[in-house]
């Protein structure tokens, strides 16, 4: 059965602070990744939040930068993103994995993705390097030059006894030139379909990642405003954690294709203007956090 627009208007808890999606809600990036065009409405809504010490966060699933080579990117256009406001699986995998104590890790993924595991004090490797097959995970993020001895790698990592972690698994996300494939999803769909091996997912719809967000923001998962474009990606993230989901036009999904969604995958507001959310979220009781 169709979502009706009436399921947009059932009551919404007091928000006190946001989660926004990058791609396809704050910007629209090239099939490179190396372009930005900022969407309408986004530098003001940011700036909007931030003069009226409204916390935020921006959490991407993209894990081809580094967030202190990204942020900087970001600000250049306008947008009023510190770099420890801009969050990224790499991020959440960071955390997750110190707190289990995964201390090595075969990396299928760009530089850069090592990069930010090893500013958190994890060891890094990647294949060819001496002891990739014998580490404590696996962890799978943007990889668009992998090959077969990637895999095979993964494969051979895992089947000593290390534990999958997996960036993104969402097959494509929004770009100005459409839909762009998700290699993490591809690579871990072939290591898996070989290992059968169970996986953690640290980018979004993953708990562990709106955990994160909500440590960061200061505030329970319940009172998090979640901003994005994907029914299978955030608002997914927001039903499962309780938060607040607001869906917007200007990615993968039109309005048309948010009615069409079950519940489970259903923002609780679509807006059509990004800078509604402020008039959405004050009408229905918003409040600053608490000092």
């Amino acid at each position: 059965m169709k979502a009706s627009r009436k399921g947009w208007n059932e009551p919404l808890d007091a928000i006190e602070g946001f989660m926004f999606d990058l791609d396809g809600t704050l910007i629209l990036s090239d099939r490179s990744l190396g372009g930005y065009r900022v969407l309408p409405g986004a530098v003001e809504t940011l700036s909007e939040l931030q003069s009226k010490g409204i916390p935020f966060v921006v959490l991407t699933n993209g894990t081809a930068y580094r967030t202190a080579e990204q942020a900087p990117k970001l600000r250049s256009l306008g947008l009023p993103i510190p770099d420890d406001v801009l969050l990224t699986p790499n991020t959440v995998a960071a955390d997750l994995m110190l707190r289990r104590g995964v201390k090595r890790v075969l990396v299928l993924g760009t530089p850069g993705v090592g990069q930010a595991l090893a500013e958190a004090a994890i060891e890094a490797v990647f294949t060819g390097q001496e002891g990739a097959a014998h580490v404590d995970a696996v962890y799978i993020a943007w990889h668009p030059e992998c090959g077969m001895k990637d895999i095979e790698a993964a494969c051979k990592a895992i089947w000593n006894g290390a534990r999958l972690y997996v960036a993104s698994d969402v097959p494509f996300f929004a770009t100005a030139g459409g839909k762009t494939m998700g290699y993490s999803h591809a690579i871990t769909a072939a290591v898996r379909k070989i290992t059968r091996a169970p996986m953690t997912l640290t980018g979004k719809p993953s708990l562990h990642a709106l955990k994160l967000v909500a440590r960061k923001l200061g505030i329970p998962m319940r009172r998090v405003g979640v901003v994005g474009d994907d029914p299978l990606v955030e608002m997914i993230m927001a039903r499962r954690g309780k938060a607040q989901g607001f869906g917007v036009t200007t990615g993968i999904s039109t309005a048309e294709d948010w009615a069409a969604q079950p519940r489970g995958r259903r923002p609780h507001r679509v807006v059509r203007e990004l800078p509604d959310i402020l008039r959405l979220a004050g009408h229905d009781g918003f409040r600053r956090q608490r000092n």
